[in-house]
């Protein structure tokens, strides 16, 4: 009887013994975070779905770091992918489109779309009493960069409504898409066409009025993609697969919550913009379907893109949907 003491009481020891040193044992070092460089092409709302993801934690519940950086233009946006500056960019599809053009040995390669309308609108000086296309025949057009998917989606939307952009119109398209703004407000143009919020703080102001959405007009496209080059995509598939699961659950929020919810979460990246300006905006985007709901790219949007740039002259040649667009990515982000 007294060896059975004995003997519960060395387990009872041993057991209470091993519990402490697992108690004193090193916390389980946490998952290393990687990091991600992402060159978005300029700061806009437009994109509010990627800074909602990022504020939200989305990505980091992916273990992932994004490191954003904004490069202010097409041509330096993929400049920067190509010269691995960059591991994404969030840029317009057109732009790989171009790049394939040149035969790139390397393919860019649209994995995620962002956004799926043109985000421009058409800005009056005057106030019409009411608003018809043709009467923008004879006045001067303050335009967007050629080559530029504003500028493809605005004379696709013109021409659509009978207007030769080159021939009806005093059409300038000289001005820097930074400068265009207060070109417009200096005095120059009858109309312009803008991104949000300078359309909106013009008509708050009264310099200005919104007589039409481009991105109504011109339907559906991949007009904001996350895209990477392929051989990224072959050494880091995993990787991205997290990566567009935070985008989707940031393109999630955006379609479940109301605009003055998105502004506020926003709201750090826009220093100069009122929040209750930025929840106009995300409302008159969301409003008319410009954030895509998800990263999923579709073949019926990836033609009317080329479609847009045929109409303008600007597609180098036609590339199927299959070559330059990896579905497999979103598909199972969204699972």
């Amino acid at each position: 009887m007294r060896m059975k003491k004995v003997s519960f009481l060395l387990i009872a020891l041993v057991v209470a013994a091993v519990g402490f040193f697992i108690g004193c044992s090193p916390a389980k070092e946490p998952e290393k975070m990687e990091t991600v460089r992402v060159a978005e092409v300029t700061r806009s709302i437009f994109y509010a779905p990627q800074y909602v993801a990022i504020e939200k934690g989305f990505f980091e519940e992916e273990g992932i770091t994004v490191d954003l950086k904004t490069t202010w233009g097409g041509d330096k946006t993929m400049t920067n992918l190509l010269s691995n500056s960059a591991d994404i960019a969030l840029v317009g599809s057109e732009t790989s489109i171009y790049v394939e053009a040149q035969g790139a040995k390397d393919r860019v390669i649209n994995f995620a779309q962002l956004t799926q309308t043109d985000g421009t609108f058409l800005v009056a000086r005057k106030k019409p009493e009411f608003f018809a296309w043709e009467q923008l025949k004879g006045s001067t057009f303050l335009g967007q960069r050629k080559g530029g998917m504003p500028q493809m989606a605005g004379e696709f939307t013109l021409k659509k409504h009978g207007i030769d952009p080159h021939k009806d119109l005093n059409l300038i398209q000289n001005i820097d898409f930074a400068n265009l703004p207060s070109a417009f407000a200096s005095g120059s143009g009858d109309y312009v066409q803008l991104f949000e919020p300078q359309a909106s703080l013009f008509e708050k102001e009264g310099m200005g009025h919104i007589v039409a959405s481009f991105g109504k007009e011109s339907g559906k496209l991949p007009y904001t993609t996350f895209m990477t080059k392929e051989s990224y995509i072959k050494n880091n598939n995993e990787t991205l697969e997290r990566f567009t699961k935070a985008i989707y659950k940031g393109q999630l929020f955006v379609d479940t919550h109301s605009a003055e919810e998105i502004a506020k979460i926003i709201a750090p990246y826009f220093d100069d913009t009122p929040e209750e300006l930025i929840a106009t905006v995300v409302d008159r985007y969301k409003s008319q379907n410009s954030f895509a709901t998800n990263p999923l790219l579709d073949k019926e949007e990836w033609e009317n893109l080329q479609a847009v740039m045929k109409s303008a002259g600007e597609l180098p040649q036609t590339v199927d949907y299959s070559i330059l667009v990896n579905t497999d990515l979103a598909t199972k982000a969204m699972k």
